[in-house]
């Protein structure tokens, strides 16, 4: 089943803050946060490429998959910056209320 957009974005942003505290032995969410910013900078690089091959490739699989991890790790970046995924709503949400 597929969660609404807020829903799914909720419960993904409430579980990358519990993962602030969780141990970075048990949990990868929370060695990026160790990390730090570079860190999860780097991993959205790295997502970012290969989201552009899997396009380039027109492997529409492999571009779902790669696009999901990019969407993770920038919800990861927020986290970590302290920015609610909201906000980034609101804005899709003013640019959409723009007339062309």
């Amino acid at each position: 089943m597929i969660h609404k957009t807020p829903d799914i974005l909720k419960a993904l942003y409430a579980r990358l803050e519990d993962r602030k505290g969780a141990s970075p032995t048990h949990s990868y969410t929370a060695r990026l946060y160790q990390g730090g910013l570079d860190r999860i900078l780097r991993k959205i690089g790295e997502e970012s490429g290969e989201v552009l091959i899997a396009a380039k490739n027109q492997d529409r699989p492999s571009l779902v998959h790669e696009f999901a991890d990019l969407w993770f790790h920038g919800m990861v970046l927020l986290s970590f910056l302290n920015i609610p995924y909201e906000e980034v709503l609101e804005e899709l949400k003013r640019r959409m209320e723009k007339k062309p």
